[in-house]
């Protein structure tokens, strides 16, 4: 949507602060030859525009003739040292305003602040749409869409002290009979979008680079078709048409409007205007460009991180991250949440080194690695070994913290291990909280160091806090002073749930406002885990020796957990599966076979070998003795799969649990 606004009222002769010297004038870019992106007419020929040497004039062409409208500093007479040196510090003044902008919309409305009312009582921007980035060449046709107006409050016009902008200038002169208007109600009649039609005056106007006058041949064409057919425009010399154009091809136009009862612009104004709108378009090439860097740095952590969080039976999960800061929005840190075989998650938290596109990448194939060493089912200590090769192998100078943990829902146990990272904080029920004690480790990078992992008990109700140093850490606090804050924080915000744990979104929010003002120096990535565990008798388990009557056993332990927990509709799919996935366990196994039942918001069924090949799903022919038993795991069972494991593989399949009517 365009946004129209109507600022600086109640503004009188907006005063411009002098410097202690003149800005130079930029020097003609070598890129200033007729713009590509829009095609001359059939039978024309491209004219190089003659650049300004400066703010005293336009060089002259080479024909020793200027263009009409394009007026030169002879033909309008010699003019005051004064009126000069007022330009030069106004043009100063101006191109500091628009330089200091970073995005598209504090550039255009550094030109909008910077030039009404001191230059022009009103001022439109058009800009293309979409804005071409670096080296991208538009496809189809032009379009220019209003980006912002600014004009002169009602009440402000006829105030005699913004008519006289730099000394020397004459003073205003009255309102001619017959003009429409002030010509100001342009700025809000003016049309919203523009198609640049090949060949047209606008194109013509566009491709010359150079400011005109309205009131020039020119200048006369181009705007009904810049800003509408029947909008009114200034006469004699009150509006003044600026193609943008930044490094490589014309990206917008300005139109500059004074009313009638004001002085009309000079020839120098040409040049002024051309200042504003080479500085206004380059700045806009910046932060299209600064726009790109941002949307691409926020897709790349976007992608590195995970879109959402798992959440299996026996614990509930919950995430944040925050960049370092809006102008340094990608980094290190990193988080995951990787569910593992028999309900197990693993709880990943971890710090690359820096803040850049590098750092990123880096994070990103670290926390690949991770994941499929997560598959692998291997220890935790394991798993940061292998962290630290891969570290190496990446470079001499990769270093990273990680803290890696697995916990089992079942036991209530958790395993961690920690490279070089933060100590996690255990918040339980009653709302004590402690650091929990782990070996912290090398950084992952450093090699030739052996990582150590310690197994805690994780109650029911507990929660777990992994977080990276950017939380704990900054330059008015060293990182054990911000984790004994952290831990408070946490006791402070348990006591307000009472005897029942906090709930976890609002809980990683308080964490987070625990950070002031100027507090982060870092990137946080926060991982917060609750732990609701499965009820002991929830979970039936057994070993069975591989022998050909164990088939039938698994059949007949399953139906009695099945009628323990009320669950005899099961019984017959249950059956036939256990049976199936049984027997092929017993044909290849060596060792006693594991068989688990677990019942939670669904019936989960898995079975244990020492063997590692996973089976695969194929279609059996119909001379086969073999090969339909996973094809009949595979349409009864809600979910089914098999699993890696250090010591073999797990099989496993769900089946949903009978809906029972309210009230039983």
């Amino acid at each position: 949507m365009t946004e129209h606004t109507d600022s600086h009222g109640g503004q009188r002769n907006a005063a411009v602060r002098p410097t202690p010297a003149p800005a130079a004038a930029p020097r003609p870019r070598a890129g200033d030859e007729p713009d590509e992106a829009l095609p001359l007419p059939r039978g024309a020929r491209a004219v190089r525009p003659v650049m300004s040497g400066g703010l005293d004039g336009p060089a002259d062409p080479p024909d020793g003739t200027g263009d009409e409208g394009r007026a030169h500093p002879a033909a309008e007479g010699p003019r005051s040292a004064g009126g000069g040196g007022e330009r030069l510090r106004f043009v100063g003044a101006a191109t500091r305003r628009i330089a200091r902008g970073i995005d598209l919309d504090e550039i255009v409305l550094g030109l909008c602040r910077a030039t009404v009312p001191t230059f022009a009582d009103a001022i439109l921007v058009y800009l293309r749409d979409p804005l071409p980035v670096g080296d991208e060449r538009p496809v189809g046709p032009v379009v220019l869409r209003l980006r912002r107006t600014d004009r002169l409050p009602e009440y402000a016009r006829g105030l005699g002290a913004a008519d006289s902008v730099w000394g020397g200038e004459p003073p205003a002169v009255p309102a001619q009979a017959g003009e429409p208007g002030l010509g100001l109600e342009l700025a809000d009649a003016a049309a919203e979008r523009c198609e640049v039609r090949i060949g047209g005056p606008l194109a013509e106007v566009l491709r010359g680079v150079r400011p005109v006058f309205g009131d020039s041949s020119a200048a006369r064409a181009a705007l009904p078709e810049l800003l509408g057919a029947d909008r009114p425009v200034p006469q004699q010399r009150r509006t003044i048409l600026a193609p943008l154009r930044g490094r490589r091809r014309v990206i917008g136009a300005a139109v500059f409007i004074r009313r009638p009862d004001r002085a009309a612009f000079e020839g120098d104004d040409l040049l002024v205007a051309a200042q504003l709108a080479t500085h206004t378009a380059l700045g806009v090439d910046k932060a299209v460009l600064y726009g790109r860097e941002v949307y691409i740095a926020d897709e790349l952590q976007r992608t590195m991180l995970p879109d959402s969080l798992p959440q299996p039976t026996g614990v509930r999960l919950a995430s944040r991250y925050l960049p370092a800061a809006e102008t340094a929005r990608v980094g290190g840190d990193w988080y995951d949440a990787i569910p593992l075989p028999g309900n197990r998650i693993a709880l990943v938290v971890g710090d690359v080194m820096g803040h850049s596109m590098t750092s990123a990448a880096i994070m990103g194939q670290l926390r690949t690695t991770a994941q499929t060493l997560a598959g692998l089912d291997l220890p935790p200590q394991e798993v940061l070994h292998h962290l630290d090769e891969q570290a190496q192998r990446l470079g001499s100078d990769r270093m990273a913290t990680c803290l890696y943990a697995v916990y089992d829902p079942v036991s209530h146990r958790i395993v961690i291990a920690n490279a070089g990272h933060p100590p996690p904080i255990m918040l339980h029920r009653g709302g004590r909280a402690e650091v929990l004690r782990v070996p912290p480790g090398a950084p992952i990078g450093v090699g030739g160091v052996d990582f150590e992992a310690v197994e805690l008990d994780a109650p029911a109700g507990a929660t777990l806090l992994l977080y990276t140093d950017g939380l704990v850490e900054s330059r008015i606090r060293d990182v054990w002073t911000g984790i004994e804050q952290l831990r408070e924080r946490l006791i402070d915000t348990a006591r307000l749930t009472g005897p029942n744990p906090p709930p976890l979104e609002p809980l990683c929010d308080e964490v987070l406002g625990m950070l002031g003002p100027g507090d982060r120096d870092d990137d946080i990535a926060l991982l917060a885990a609750r732990f609701e565990g499965i009820a002991p008798s929830d979970v039936a388990y057994w070993f069975l020796d591989p022998r050909p009557q164990t088939a039938r056993q698994a059949r007949r332990l399953a139906r009695r957990a099945l009628d323990r927990w009320a669950l005899g509709e099961l019984s017959d799919s249950v059956e036939l599966l256990v049976s199936e996935v049984i027997t092929n366990a017993v044909r290849y196994a060596e060792r006693p076979i594991t068989l688990r039942l677990l019942r939670t918001n669904v019936l989960r069924c898995e079975v244990g070998d020492d063997v590692p090949q996973l089976p695969r799903l194929r279609q059996a022919r119909p001379s086969d003795e073999g090969g339909r038993g996973l094809y009949l795991v595979n349409k009864l069972a809600r979910r089914w799969g098999a699993t890696r494991l250090s010591t073999g593989k797990v099989v496993w399949f769900e089946l949903p649990l009978p809906s029972r009517p309210q009230g039983t």
